[in-house]
């Protein structure tokens, strides 16, 4: 039998309505590498899940939203020693339909936009949020981390100013 390991593909999406992020507090893993911090909502892949069947999944899973309109805005490279690579594929998501559900892995609450900065947030994270907001375009970055520190951060293949 074939060993099954984790997907080091992930995907992450932040769920906007009326100028705010849906924002997840996690909180109630004892085991977390995001204990504490905000992040937006998504996982690990399936087997032979696409990046679009895994964000479906993930939201529905964790919020009990189903998305109707979504945008692919980042690739998103995560290095930190002790840990495995990981590739996370960021969107942003402006239309849905269902009722927010309680979720197992923290607390959901929708945070304006303006406040989001404000939030217990990786290092990394308030720059994809300062992008999300500056540009349109698809981006990539790559994020190299010891421990909770940032070291290095590149965006489109350069330093980050």
């Amino acid at each position: 039998m074939q060993e099954t390991t984790r997907s080091p593909l992930t995907t992450l999406c932040y769920i906007e309505k009326d100028n705010s992020y849906l924002m997840l507090h996690r909180v109630k893993k004892k085991t977390d590498v995001n204990k504490d911090k905000w992040i937006g909502v998504g996982g690990h892949f399936e087997a032979n899940e696409s990046p679009e069947e895994c964000l479906i999944r993930e939201v529905k899973e964790e919020t009990g939203l189903t998305l109707e309109s979504w945008k692919f805005r980042g690739l998103i490279t995560f290095v930190c020693e002790g840990w495995n690579t990981e590739y996370m594929c960021l969107y942003t998501a402006d239309r849905f339909c269902g009722a927010l559900k309680e979720c197992d892995e923290g607390e959901l609450l929708w945070v304006p936009k303006s406040k989001v900065s404000e939030l217990n947030l990786w290092e990394g994270d308030k720059i994809f949020f300062r992008l999300l907001e500056e540009r349109e375009d698809f981006f990539t970055m790559k994020l190299v981390y010891e421990g909770n520190v940032l070291k290095e951060c590149l965006v489109d293949g350069r330093p980050w100013r």
